[in-house]
């Protein structure tokens, strides 16, 4: 079981998904392919037909706080204007589209991130938020209106203290996954606040050299209850999140050459763009 018991209820759905398969498939964004932008319930429903058990969705936040599934820093390529989207009035959010995926008669908008997770509700699966721990003190309580917190998985990086004190004082224990890079940052962890609902560490590797390749050390990991996530996308900068064990290897060697030496560590969780080569390796390897 991931996470203390003290959280077990809001834990229950994530723990079912993780003893019913391993590794967790997260979908990076929904699938986002053909007319279907990336962040949006068309590209959360692919991700779901495509085998994914999470997914991940990115946070904006208007400057009259309202908040938008979008990863800010792309909106012209995505939208084809040169403001960022927090900068912005909800209104003028409204009133954009993702530009090269528009049709005649239908429009392909930027979402409200309420309306995407409430689409889901009850769904067995979970959402995955990313860049949103400076924003807490006002999602967090967007979020307890939508009444779906075991649905609910809020990544922050390990050293964001006061985000963290965030959640703390916050009522409703959402679970957290806490990036790290280094096995200090996953020592200074509240793993023992009950306070927190820490049920999980995002593990980053430029090369083998990193802890996380020590079978000891993650055996450690799964001792503390911490569900290991790894990040399987390829950067466009160039930095690989684990290794080189990514995406792009899967595509151009082939899905096992890149996901099987994840598959042996015991990972529990991978976050890819590809999430059906994911799931079909997983699926193989169960049958096998």
């Amino acid at each position: 079981m991931f996470g203390a018991s003290i959280h077990a209820d809001t834990n229950a759905l994530l723990n079912r998904l993780a003893a019913a398969h391993h590794p967790l498939v997260v979908s990076h964004g929904g699938v986002s392919i053909g007319s279907v932008p990336s962040n949006t319930t068309l590209a959360t429903r692919a991700a779901l037909l495509s085998g994914a058990d999470i997914v991940k969705i990115d946070v904006s936040s208007s400057v009259d706080h309202v908040f938008f599934a979008f990863h800010d820093g792309f909106e012209s390529e995505f939208l084809g204007v040169d403001r960022n989207i927090q900068a912005m009035t909800a209104g003028e959010i409204g009133e954009l589209s993702y530009h090269w995926k528009d049709r005649p008669g239908r429009r392909q908008r930027v979402e409200r991130l309420t309306a995407l997770l409430g689409e889901f509700k009850d769904r067995p699966f979970v959402f995955a938020l990313d860049r949103s721990w400076w924003r807490w003190p006002t999602l967090l309580r967007v979020l307890d209106g939508l009444g779906m917190p075991g649905q609910v998985l809020l990544k922050v990086p390990a050293w964001e203290g006061q985000a963290l004190d965030r959640l703390r004082q916050h009522r409703t224990k959402y679970p957290v996954l806490a990036i790290c890079y280094t096995l200090d940052e996953v020592r200074a962890l509240p793993i023992h606040d009950p306070e927190i609902n820490l049920v999980g560490v995002e593990i980053i590797a430029h090369d083998e050299d990193s802890p996380w390749f020590d079978a000891e050390v993650m055996q450690r990991l799964r001792r503390d209850k911490l569900l290991t996530w790894v990040n399987s996308e390829t950067l466009t900068t160039g930095i690989p999140l684990f290794a080189g064990h990514d995406d792009e290897k899967a595509l151009a060697e082939s899905p096992s050459a890149a996901w099987s030496r994840l598959f042996n560590l015991g990972v529990d969780a991978v976050q890819t763009e590809l999430p059906w080569l994911l799931y079909h390796l997983r699926q193989r390897r169960e049958r096998d």
